[in-house]
């Protein structure tokens, strides 16, 4: 069976990104894709590098397609939770990217969104999409709010730890992002001439990445963690690493430390825990990578992942592929750059 799959937000990264993987995914159609600015417009005269691989035309609305199975939404906030209702009505199974369906208490979407949460019963429904931690969950849900990139980088560094009770709840995490993460529209923080040798801290203990990872270690780990979360921007397009502090309560080997993370991670295709991991070896591809340093009685864990592919659009295709029943790795099954 091939599967008819819509993307609404078809022309910033992430829905690029989307249509990169999905115009090759051997069991999918790339059947629409939305954009107000350009609706009518073949696809390939936007973007370029899809030509070839698809030749589609950009709809205005998502309901301008019919016979839909499957819907991405790679949009900014506040349109999921307008567009997903009728979606799931028709019996659509949706991917949310933009974080309307992340948090599960409506009181904290206001608190960190600024705005409420229109479509409570489908927040209370959605699955955090971490298959490698909610594998169980995924499959066959009609409804996975895909993690943020950096919340996906901290907790699969995070978690294992939480859950192993060696360490205690509160956790530094310094976070690294390239400038791609910020999306398409140009702003100061992202001028190059600020940016392009520099790096920049922002969203200083109220980036919107915290409270999931408050919410999903907690959710693996039976800990609600004490999180301090400081992210940087850094000169590159592609990438992120979470270096993550913690305090032992006794003193751990590290041959201790690597057999949490091997049991947790070593059978993960998509998840590899190695001794130095590396930016350049995770862009481009879905894989992500794990690491750690035991220092007696303190730790620094490692996640680094591609923020478009793993942290974005590559972990919302392994989710579909659970929720509609494919090969996880359908796809995706490709390397990093390397350099």
């Amino acid at each position: 069976m091939t599967y008819r799959v819509g993307i609404i937000g078809g022309t910033g990264y992430t829905g690029s990104e989307l249509s990169r993987i999905l115009c090759r995914h051997p069991d999918v159609e790339l059947a629409a894709l939305t954009s107000r600015a350009n609706a009518g417009t073949k696809v390939t005269k936007i973007n370029t590098f899809l030509k070839g691989y698809t030749d589609i035309e950009f709809t205005e609305k998502i309901s301008d397609t019919k016979d839909l199975d499957f819907v991405m939404v790679a949009t900014p906030r506040g349109v999921a939770m307008n567009e997903v209702p009728a979606l799931r009505e028709q019996g659509i199974k949706c991917i949310d990217l933009s974080g309307d369906y992340r948090l599960h208490d409506p009181a904290v979407y206001e608190k960190w969104y600024g705005t409420p949460m229109t479509d409570v019963e489908g927040l209370g429904e959605s699955v955090f999409g971490l298959p490698e931690l909610f594998r169980d969950r995924i499959r066959g849900a009609g409804l996975v709010a895909n993690p943020g990139c950096y919340a996906t980088s901290a907790i699969l560094a995070i978690a294992p730890l939480m859950k192993s009770g060696l360490v205690h709840p509160d956790v530094f995490i310094d976070g690294k992002s390239g400038t791609s993460g910020a999306g398409m529209k140009p702003s100061e923080r992202l001028h190059h001439p600020t940016c392009g040798e520099s790096v920049i801290p922002y969203s200083v203990c109220n980036h919107r990445h915290q409270p999931e990872i408050d919410m999903a270690v907690g959710m693996f780990s039976g800990t609600v963690p004490d999180v301090m979360f400081v992210p940087h921007l850094i000169p590159i397009v592609r990438g992120i690493i979470s270096s993550c502090y913690f305090r032992c309560k006794r003193e751990v080997t590290q041959e201790e430390i690597d057999e949490v993370y091997e049991k947790q991670y070593g059978a993960e295709r998509f998840v590899d825990y190695v001794a130095s991991p590396s930016i350049r070896d995770v862009v481009g591809s879905n894989h992500a990578q794990v690491g750690s340093k035991a220092m007696g009685d303190r730790i620094v864990a490692f996640g680094v992942l591609d923020n478009l592919v793993k942290g974005a659009s590559g972990q919302a295709v392994q989710n579909m592929n659970l929720m509609l029943g494919l090969d996880e790795a359908a796809g995706l099954d490709f390397p990093g750059l390397g350099v």
